[in-house]
Parts: structure tokens; C-alpha cells; sequence
């Protein structure tokens, strides 16, 4: 593969619902660019883009995966990107690094929960965009109904290119407005050449074409005033649409069918007339020193991010970057900007789904990889030693599902905690975390596929299996008013030293989330300063058991104001024992009560089940704080008890069709209702007998 020049490459993300039809798009993209000599099927496992085991097995994309279609003088980095929400995580860390992105919709449904999804991540990374309807050749396919639902449901501005010739199984290419011809379905992978716009159409095309080009002149200043004064030129029509695409203003609608390979010829050209190269984007600003930039230039220093990492345990780990300035080159020495410290490289590939292609450089604006990399981690950036720059990293969603994980065979814990170590370095967006108050090992992640599918990862290529329980909700103790004067004695004599020590104590709560907190009034030497140390120590080992249901206590304070030792018989372990014993004692007396956390809840939903979705907060003893208007969505704001969020997003999914989505992270600690308490209180009762 020859060495492309910044400006003719197009780094693209696909995008869309699971199903629409992403990876036999770019399928078929490849076979026309000549990368591979027949279409493979998603159906057969047979597909460039979708090569691992797994997602063979269930025929979806998994994990993101770079593709390479070499089309008019262009290279175009196609990205494959997951549909499944379980799996954004990919999905961000490839809109991070991409210039535009196509969004499939199946022309059968039309906009779908996950189409939504992923247009608001392309909102957030402000992404220029291509939407692609797909299926025109499937039953119940519409071109009208498709965008009907972008409009609608998408809230933009939706500007048809081309419109469908025939339909459902007489579908048989498509007619391009701008201009003002017919493409049919190609025979092989050769360049379809342009016919005639069928008479059928000649009246839908001419008045298409009309508010096209009002469209186009919108974008431009020129373009207008020559709009008024008479006809724009198709150069002219195409400079309007590019600018118009750049800026977002507004978003053209193309269609085909992928596996007939009708109209992504046409796409093709689209992405490389319409979609930003990288040296159109621009320069790169520092994360954190936006005076501190890079032009997207092979002259400039090395700038570089890896946004995605594949774990190994034989290959070890592959590393895909997108180098934004200068030129990767092998087996050199970088800065690792983002970690500090430096980094050794060994030869650089380009990806083409699982084939590596080796490559002696990767160029400003182009995509590749890297293998054994001994510090790098996604969103890290790679630089030149002496000009030393920070990119920002990628920003992952938070977790929504967590379970406590456990190896089914004993003796597997350590090969347990590499393996997941591992795969959370391939995979940011799945968590792994040790809960020191349930003493459980956690797995977090975007729903229960992903977490499943990273535990069959995890026997694949680690060999560990792995069972899954419901995590313990991590509840504290507290005490509800203030005792004083409780005093306790550790007095034991069995022949030679003894042992003794007396303690008097006050206890009162503090206010939620302060804590612990230790005062020492002794005066006179009622116990000597080097036991003092000794009661605290006795005091906080004893909060750590709990009074009632064996969780912690918390926001308590103590006030060590009186006691007695023996000159001989004292020691630390006696005052410890006194110490525990005064605490103990004081707890009992001062109301304890448990403490569960509260979460702070923001769920965006369609307006349709903004009731239904309030009433089940209200079921789950949530407080709504607050609801606002997002265009055609509500943003609830909600505090809701951790203890009633465990499964809410599998919940979420079935009350709005995946079309809700929620984030959620820790407020506070508050009382758990009696009611609720004695039910905690009662499970930790019967997991303390069993145990």
C-alpha cells in the first residue's frame, strides 16, 4: 500500500443501531476500493470488519475495527463501531480520532433507540456526518418513512442527495440530484457509470435538486448572491454542500443496499467530496495549554493518540493511534506525554480488520498500529521527546451495571486479577474494583453483555472462568443521638502479669459524611499519654464491625474524657480492649440505625415515558429534584437509594424500547427506613450464620 499524502485521506466512522447494516457497508466499500475480490456475509462469519470469535458466534460487532478502502486517489480509514450500547465504549474512543462519520439506518424501521444513541455521541465530539439509509432492497423498506423518522426523531436537518429507483425487491439503484443522474447496481466492483433519470422520476428529482441547491447556497455567503441571480454550477453545488457538511448545518441523505452493492459507490464519493481531510480539521490544542498546538503537517513534531487497545496473552498488546502531527516512524524512542515517561516502538502496521499491513511510517492524519507497547494505554498520547504535547484522551461512559465476580475454581484469584486487569486495559469502560466494605471484587460495565462478553474473553484467553452474584450494597452505621459517661473496664488476672484498663467516654453523632473524629480530654494523668494511642486504635477497630448489621460505622465522635490504669498491669492491648469495649457499650445506647447510599440519578428519555418513568422512581423510594426540556427528550433528575439502581438499566431499556439511557453517581448517605433496615439487617443475620 503506498504512502498517502494527508489531504487524500478521510477518516471516517460508521455508525448506527445494531443491524442496520455497518459492517456489510463497509464490506462492500472494500470490494469496491479492490481490497478484497467478493463480498463477505455477516451471516457467514465471513466479513473483514467482524473477525473475532465471539463476534462471529453472534453475528454483531463487538469491538471497533479499522478497515482500509483505497477508492479515486483517496485512502479512507473506515471504522467499524459497535451498535449495542454495552459496547460504546469502543464508540467513543473511535469518535475521538475520527473526521466525520456516517450513520446507517435500516430502511425497514427507520430511526431506532440506538440510532439516537449514537447521534448524540456524534453530537458530543461535534462530528460532521453522512446519514446512509441501507435495506432500500428488503420488504417494508421506505425511503419516505426513513426520513420522515430522521427529521422527527433526530431533530435535523435532513437533505436528500439521491432518492430510491423502484422499491423493496424491484429496488435497483438510485438517482443522484446533484447531478441529475441515475446509478444502477454495478456489475462487479468496477465504477457504475451514470444513465439517465428514469421519467418516473425526472419531476421528484428536478424539485429535489431545487431545494438541494437552495440548501448548498445557504452555506455560503457567494453561493447566495449567485443563487438569486441566476443557476449555480455542480463545482458550485458541491463547494456548498462541503461547507455546509463541515459546519454541521445541515445533513445529507444518501441510500442503497449494502449487500447489492447499490449506492455505496456513490457514498464513496460523497466521503471524499464532502468530508473533511485532516488537514481541513486543523491544528490540535494541548489538553491542558491551549496556547500549545499542532498543524496537521508531516513537518511538525510527532503528535499521536492510541484509542484503542487489544489485549493479548501471546502476542501480547495491540495498540491502534491516529497520529494527528509529523510522522510515526519504527523502532525509535517517543514521550508518553500522557504518563510521563518514555516509550520504545517497534515497527508500525495499518489494520485492515485482522490483517496487518507493514508500513515503515504512518503520516500526519493517517491511522495505524503498534504491538508491545510497555506504558501506553488508550487515550495516552505519543510524542516527539523534545516537543512535548498532551492531547486530550478519550472520554468513556460511565459504567451502569455492576456484580461481584469470583473464579469458579479455587486457587484461580491471581490468574483472576490479571486477566481482569487486562481486559479493563483493552476495555476502559469495564471497571474492576475491590469494595473494602463489602470485601467483594467488582465488575462494572455498560450492561450484562458486555460484562458477559469480557468474561468469555477472559477464558479464552486466560483460561479463568468466572461466576457472577449481585453485588452487596455497601451500607454504613451510624448512631442517632449522644450518650455520656459510658465507662468499661478490661480487667483479667491469670497468674503472673495481669491485665487492666478503664476508660469513660462521651459519644455523639456528627453531621453525615464527616466521619470520625477522636478528642482527647484526659487531664491529670487519669491514663497516660502513651495509651491514648492505644484506645483510639481500639475504638476504630471496633467501628469497623458495625453494631447491628455489620457494616461500618460512621460520623461519630468520641470524646475520651476519664479512666484508670495499673502501673504494672497496663498496656496498649488492655486500653484497646477498654476502648472497644467503652465504644460498644455507648453505640447500643445512642440509637444506631443503618445508613444506605443515595445516588444521584439523570435519566433522558423521549417525552412519551416521562410519566411512567417518574413512577417508577417513585417505586423505587427515588426523589424526582428535577425535570427539564432537551428538544423532544426530558432530562430527569432524581435521587434514588443505590440499593433500588442495581438492574436499572436493564429496566430503563425494556420501560423506553432502548431509547432511555441514564447516568447515575454517588450524592450521600442517608437513614434506611425501618421498615427497609430490618430486611438488611435480617440478610446479614442469616449470610453471618451460613457463613
Amino acid at each position: 500500500m503506498r504512502q498517502y499524502r494527508t489531504e487524500e485521506i478521510r477518516n471516517i466512522g460508521i455508525i448506527a443501531h445494531s443491524g442496520a447494516g455497518k459492517t456489510s457497508l463497509i464490506e462492500a466499500m472494500l470490494y469496491n476500493g479492490g481490497a478484497i475480490e467478493r463480498m463477505g456475509s455477516v451471516d457467514d462469519g465471513s466479513t473483514v470488519a467482524d473477525y473475532a470469535s465471539d463476534e462471529i458466534e453472534r453475528k454483531t460487532s463487538l469491538s471497533c475495527s479499522v478497515c482500509i478502502a483505497e477508492w479515486t486517489e483517496h485512502k479512507l480509514n473506515l471504522i467499524d463501531t459497535p451498535g449495542a450500547e454495552d459496547f460504546y465504549g469502543d464508540l467513543h474512543g473511535v469518535l475521538r480520532v475520527v473526521d466525520a462519520v456516517v450513520v446507517v439506518v435500516d430502511a425497514t424501521t427507520g430511526v431506532e433507540g440506538g440510532t439516537e444513541k449514537v447521534w448524540e455521541v456524534a453530537n458530543k465530539y461535534d462530528l460532521p456526518r453522512i446519514l446512509f439509509i441501507n435495506k432500500m432492497d428488503k420488504e417494508n423498506a421506505s425511503f419516505e418513512n426513513a426520513l420522515a423518522s430522521i427529521t422527527d426523531i433526530l431533530e435535523t436537518r435532513a437533505v436528500p442527495i439521491q432518492l430510491p429507483i423502484g422499491k423493496e425487491d424491484q429496488f435497483t439503484g438510485v438517482v443522484d440530484v446533484v447531478q441529475n443522474a441515475a446509478f444502477l447496481e454495478p456489475s462487479g466492483n468496477t465504477p457504475v457509470a451514470k444513465s439517465d433519470v428514469p421519467d418516473e422520476l425526472a419531476g421528484a428529482a428536478e424539485e429535489s435538486r431545487e431545494a438541494l441547491v437552495e440548501v448548498a447556497a445557504e452555506s455560503d455567503d457567494e453561493l447566495i448572491e449567485k443563487f438569486f441571480e441566476g443557476e449555480l454550477t455542480e463545482e458550485e453545488i458541491q463547494s456548498g454542500l462541503q461547507t455546509g457538511i463541515f459546519e454541521s448545518q445541515f445533513v445529507p441523505v444518501l441510500c442503497g443496499s449494502a449487500l447489492k452493492n447499490i449506492g455505496v459507490q456513490q457514498l464513496m464519493d460523497m466521503i471524499i467530496s464532502c468530508c473533511p481531510s485532516p488537514a481541513q480539521v486543523g491544528a490540535v490544542q494541548d489538553a491542558e495549554d491551549e496556547s500549545k498546538t499542532r498543524e496537521p503537517s508531516t513537518e511538525a513534531p510527532l503528535s499521536a493518540v492510541v484509542f484503542k487497545t487489544i489485549a493479548d496473552p501471546f502476542s501480547g498488546q495491540l495498540s491502534l493511534f491516529r497520529v494527528y502531527s509529523g510522522t510515526l516512524e519504527g523502532d525509535i524512542q517517543v514521550s508518553n506525554s500522557t504518563q510521563g515517561e518514555t516509550e520504545r516502538l517497534g515497527k508500525p502496521a495499518f489494520m485492515n480488520g485482522k490483517e496487518t499491513i507493514n508500513t515503515s511510517q504512518v503520516a500526519a492524519g493517517d491511522i495505524g498500529a503498534l504491538t508491545k507497547l510497555n506504558i501506553t494505554r488508550t487515550g495516552d498520547t505519543l510524542c516527539a521527546r523534545d516537543a512535548s504535547i498532551k492531547l486530550p484522551g478519550v472520554e468513556f461512559p460511565n459504567t451502569v451495571i455492576s456484580y461481584a465476580i469470583s473464579p469458579t475454581r479455587e486457587g484461580d484469584d491471581e490468574k483472576l486479577i490479571t486477566a481482569l486487569t487486562r481486559m479493563s486495559e483493552e476495555d476502559p469502560a469495564f471497571k474492576i474494583e475491590r469494595n473494602d466494605v463489602t470485601k467483594q471484587l467488582l465488575v462494572s460495565g455498560l450492561g450484562d453483555l458486555h460484562i458477559n462478553v469480557n468474561r468469555a474473553r477472559i477464558v479464552e484467553k486466560f483460561g479463568v472462568e468466572t461466576q457472577l452474584a449481585p453485588p452487596k450494597v455497601p451500607y454504613r452505621e451510624t448512631v442517632r443521638r449522644s450518650v455520656r459517661d459510658v465507662q468499661e473496664r478490661h480487667k483479667k488476672q491469670s497468674g503472673g502479669k495481669g491485665q487492666f484498663g478503664e476508660v469513660k467516654i462521651n459519644l455523639a453523632p456528627l453531621e453525615r459524611g464527616e466521619g470520625f473524629e477522636f478528642v482527647d480530654n484526659i487531664v491529670g494523668g487519669a491514663i497516660p499519654r502513651n495509651y491514648i494511642p492505644a484506645v483510639e486504635k481500639g475504638i476504630r477497630q471496633r467501628m469497623e464491625r458495625g453494631a447491628i448489621a455489620g457494616y461500618p460505622l460512621v460520623d461519630i465522635q468520641i470524646d475520651l474524657h476519664d479512666g484508670k490504669y495499673h502501673d504494672v498491669d497496663s498496656s496498649d492491648m488492655a486500653f484497646q480492649i477498654a476502648g472497644s469495649m467503652a465504644f460498644a457499650t455507648a453505640v447500643q445506647q445512642a440509637d444506631p440505625c443503618l445508613l444506605e447510599p443515595i445516588m444521584n440519578v439523570s435519566i433522558s428519555v423521549p417525552d412519551q415515558f416521562m410519566g411512567s418513568i417518574i413512577g417508577d422512581l417513585n417505586g423505587r423510594r427515588g426523589q424526582v429534584m428535577g425535570v427539564e426540556q432537551a428538544g423532544k427528550r426530558q432530562e430527569i433528575i432524581a435521587l434514588v437509594p443505590l440499593s433500588e439502581m442495581l438492574r436499572y438499566s436493564i429496566d430503563l431499556k425494556s420501560m423506553t424500547s432502548a431509547r432511555g439511557n441514564f447516568t447515575m453517581e454517588f450524592a450521600n448517605y442517608e437513614i434506611v427506613p425501618e421498615d427497609v433496615a430490618q430486611k438488611v439487617i435480617a440478610q446479614s443475620k442469616t449470610e453471618e450464620e451460613e457463613a
